[in-house]
């Protein structure tokens, strides 16, 4: 017993096989891999690599089932490996190329001891700017996140264009709404929706052209700009897909008083987010929960905390909607007891 549970702390505590196969998706071997590039010395030099360096870190991924060794000295890819090829609809190498969008945050992970320690983010100790900053700073690593958030807003943008009920919006405001991929749903649907978008200039620029590729740009428009600053004030509905659980309870409660500001007393702010549960929480919540922290210093949050922020911003709860991804639409307007 003791023997497999040593077995079983040692490969949840491994550190060398993650990071092995983050320098595989960085380095696009499966890519290589399937163009014919199958030895070391060959792959090394497409990549501007030590050939003897990266046969190393290919030998541990053949151990783990990530890449094939048909015979020495050469590889080939496996079910896992072909999930890293560029273009795969379910790929994963966005997600794990440490050069991209979100590969410097898994690297931030490595200071989990201090986030713990003091219950501050460690990105900006780590990388010098914080990490919105850093995106803007790096054009094409911010075009790569925005990408991948993308990716994520579409596997709910259709529950929340039917789960919530729109019929009686004239003008949703997408806060932080990236390239406008829910807008893009949500103006679909709805003929006669006007929509705002929300963001920073590079992500609102993405928004514009992708919006304007789909034919819908002529209902949307586009403000650059901070949501801690005050927002445009024409919307009935202000929508926080996805982004107060970056942000700590202060800074959450300063987003959500920008919304109320802006919503006024008829207007409605609905925050979409993964609640944490009470009695039983997955380890899929946890670990993003861990991600907020070291990165931003933001968390995953329950109900009665998100409902605890909002009092805060002079917001009260109307309705939680669950939609089938398990995500909730949290619907709130202006606290009139409160006023």
């Amino acid at each position: 017993m003791a023997v497999e549970l040593e077995k079983q702390l040692r490969a949840l505590s491994d550190l060398v096989t993650p990071y092995a196969i983050r320098v595989a998706a960085t380095l696009r071997l499966a890519d290589l891999i399937e163009a014919g590039a199958r030895r070391p010395a060959e792959l090394a030099q497409r990549c501007g690599v030590n050939a003897a360096a990266l046969e190393r870190v290919l030998r541990h991924l053949v151990t783990k089932g990530v890449f094939a060794q048909p015979e020495p000295g050469t590889f080939a890819l496996t079910d896992l490996s072909r999930l890293l090829l560029d273009g795969q609809r379910n790929g994963m190498r966005p997600w794990l190329d440490v050069d991209g969008g979100l590969g410097r945050s898994d690297v931030a992970l490595s200071g989990l001891l201090d986030a713990v320690r003091t219950g501050r983010p460690v990105y900006e100790g780590m990388f010098g700017r914080e990490f919105w900053a850093d995106l803007e700073a790096d054009p094409e690593r911010g075009r790569a996140f925005d990408a991948l958030m993308a990716v994520q807003v579409s596997m709910v943008a259709d529950e929340v264009a039917t789960a919530y009920d729109w019929s009686d919006v004239r003008r949703v405001v997408d806060v932080g709404g990236g390239t406008g991929t829910l807008l893009a749903a949500l103006l679909a649907k709805y003929p006669t929706l006007l929509a705002t978008l929300v963001d920073l200039p590079s992500s609102v620029e993405a928004g514009l052209r992708a919006l304007d590729a789909a034919g819908l740009s002529d209902r949307c428009a586009f403000f650059s700009g901070s949501f801690f600053s005050p927002l445009p004030s024409d919307g009935d509905v202000y929508v926080l897909s996805r982004i107060l659980h970056d942000w700590n309870d202060d800074d959450a409660i300063a987003i959500l008083r920008r919304c109320a500001e802006a919503a006024g007393s008829a207007g409605r702010v609905l925050v979409i987010e993964q609640l944490v549960a009470t009695s039983e929480t997955s380890s899929m919540t946890t670990t993003m929960d861990l991600r907020m922290l070291a990165v931003f210093g933001g968390q995953e949050r329950s109900l009665d905390e998100y409902r605890a922020l909002a009092t805060a911003a002079g917001l009260s709860l109307q309705e939680n909607i669950v939609t089938k991804a398990g995500r909730s639409i949290l619907e709130f307007a202006a606290d009139r007891a409160a006023g």
